[in-house]
């Protein structure tokens, strides 16, 4: 292990560094920093709240401190793609700090905020920029972007782009980059998706991994507990009051379902706060402000939030409703013990989510401590059947509402009175 001062960085990073207090690299930048400042592309593999931000962001502030000029209007000379506008926002604050007191200028473009000022900004140019790809096409084709100059890119949690359909963004992105470009990947999880991505947009790889896909942060204790779906608020109400002064993330599983259980809470007098997809920008922003502050201490979210919230003092997350992707439990809880710290992964499991918790159990190859109830007698859900007709002779009952070929109707057999 080194300490950052060992790496070679420019005089700016290494101040901006001890201004805020980071002294050793974590595992992931240990291996991903001096691989990536020799200018190979990289594929990282890392839980969430490993430091995976700067791992990248400070080789890409490096090399970007070494380039003379300044960026031509509209153009870009580094581009992060991220997967929810949190996320972006917070990459964004990151690399903000880390170049306050140098030319380097960092832009962000998500949607749900006004296009119009984003246009305005863009059209003086910006060192890094950093966008949802959604907005970013959007941009593009009203002529607002020229990514031509772009000779870095970097893709965070790619992963979960993938999933949100992310693969016909990037072919749209990518031939408008200029080359030759280091591309810099990261994700938490290895899909069969993200091995072909990475052969497509990589080249001759360095691949970086810290612990097996999958796998959640060392210091996160996990529990679950057994219950049915009506004595899940009971059970929340429970353990929120155990601790009223923690930060606590409560996943679930839908919009509605997010609104209507944070409301309950603030009506039982606990402290809590939303953010979903029918929530504005300045409405989600102000949310997660206020739950990093302190101000509010519950904060209720759907997956949006999975990925872009980067607040170390998170002390505890819910799975209300477990997600049904696996992956993304892994996300979910990475949201706690991030920096080092310690935290707890609570999930409830009702009997029509067994399935769900024996697919999040597969992936982490663990299985989980069980804090309550016990596990239902639930069957393993049958194998669909194969198209192309049945076997044999058909089963009573059935109709295909054709008349056999070569044959008469047959007429229904006429009963006698009783």
């Amino acid at each position: 292990m080194f300490d950052f001062d060992m790496l070679g960085l420019a005089p700016a990073l290494n101040d901006a560094l001890k201004r805020a207090n980071f002294s050793q690299p974590t595992p992931i930048q240990n291996k991903a920093i001096p691989l990536a400042l020799e200018g190979h592309d990289i594929l990282g593999l890392a839980q969430t709240g490993t430091g995976k931000t700067l791992a990248f962001g400070l080789p890409l502030i490096d090399h970007l401190l070494a380039q003379p000029g300044k960026p031509a209007p509209k153009t870009a000379k580094a581009l992060i793609l991220a997967p929810t506008r949190e996320l972006v926002n917070q990459i964004a604050e990151s690399l903000r700090n880390l170049t306050k007191k140098t030319r380097l200028r960092v832009a962000t473009v998500v949607g749900g905020q006004s296009i119009g000022k984003q246009i305005s900004f863009l059209s003086r140019g910006t060192d890094i920029l950093v966008a949802t790809p959604g907005r970013l096409i959007d941009l593009m084709e009203r002529g607002a972007v020229d990514l031509s100059s772009v000779r870095h890119l970097v893709l965070d949690e790619a992963d979960q782009m993938l999933d949100m359909g992310f693969i016909h963004a990037l072919r749209r992105i990518a031939p408008e980059l200029g080359t030759p470009r280091q591309t810099m990947l990261f994700s938490a999880t290895m899909p069969k998706q993200m091995e072909e991505l990475s052969q497509a947009y990589l080249s001759n790889p360095q691949r970086v991994q810290v612990s097996p896909p999958g796998k959640a942060a060392d210091k996160i204790t996990q529990s679950v507990h057994f219950l049915s779906r009506a004595e899940k608020p009971g059970k929340l109400r429970d353990i929120l009051s155990r601790d009223t002064d923690a930060l606590t993330l409560v996943f679930a599983r839908t919009k509605h379902g997010a609104e209507k259980l944070m409301k309950g809470l603030v009506e039982d007098g606990f402290n809590a706060a939303s953010i979903h997809g029918n929530k504005s920008q300045g409405q989600r922003d102000r949310a997660i402000k206020a739950f990093r502050a302190g101000e509010i201490t519950i904060l209720v979210a759907t997956d949006v939030a999975a990925r872009g919230i980067d607040i170390p003092g998170v002390a505890y997350v819910i799975n209300y409703d477990l997600p049904e992707v696996p992956d993304n439990y892994v996300h979910r809880i990475g949201r706690t013990a991030r920096a080092g710290r310690e935290g707890e992964g609570i999930a409830f499991c009702a009997p029509d989510e067994v399935d769900q918790l024996r697919q999040i159990q597969k992936l982490m190859k663990i299985e989980i401590p069980v804090a309550s109830g016990s596990m239902p007698e639930v069957a393993e859900p049958k194998a669909p059947r194969k198209r192309g007709g049945f076997r044999g002779r058909r089963p009573q009952g059935t109709n295909t509402g054709r008349k056999p070929q070569g044959s008469k109707q047959r007429r229904p057999r006429r009963r006698s009175a009783a």
